[in-house]
């Protein structure tokens, strides 16, 4: 199940993943996106027991420290390391297998039987679908009519 893959992405997770196992983290991961005229590099990350603001500290330094010496990235950005957070969300093959069994969201780019937000438990996710199971259905959605899928937590 691949997304768009995002080449400065890949160079950063490279340089991120020493630096992160070094402080026990795990990248969830890193998106290069424009947001207005802006260019922001995001490193999402996690770790057994939640991410501290001091975790966000403690990556952002080094990794800010290395892009600036290895100098990957041609335009100004601005760098941002965050936490994944409870309401995750999932997009890469094994984001989907370590939450099967989770209560999940997910929103459909068009609607389907006039919805388009389920929420379900994550049964599986292979061959470009997402299947989840709610309380009356099980939906198999295809990847290419998925805007997101994120962890569903009811508060």
């Amino acid at each position: 199940m691949k997304r768009k893959t995002n080449k400065t992405a890949e160079i950063v997770y490279d340089l991120a993943k020493p630096i992160a196992d070094e402080l026990g983290l795990t990248i969830w991961d890193i998106r290069f996106e424009k947001e207005g005229s802006m260019w922001i590099l995001s490193v999402i990350i996690d770790k057994e027991g939640g991410v501290s603001l001091n975790d966000c500290e403690a990556m952002s330094r080094p990794l800010d420290a290395k892009l600036d010496e290895v100098d990957p990235i041609e335009q100004s950005y601005c760098l941002e390391v965050s936490s994944a957070g409870i309401e995750r969300e999932l997009s890469k093959d094994w984001h989907f297998d370590a939450c099967r069994g989770e209560t999940v969201v997910v929103r459909l780019i068009r609607p389907y039987n006039g919805e388009r937000e389920f929420v379900g438990v994550l049964k599986n996710a292979e061959n470009d679908a997402v299947i989840i199971e709610t309380e009356e259905n099980e939906y198999e959605f295809r990847m290419n009519d998925i805007a997101f899928v994120r962890l569903y937590v009811e508060f």
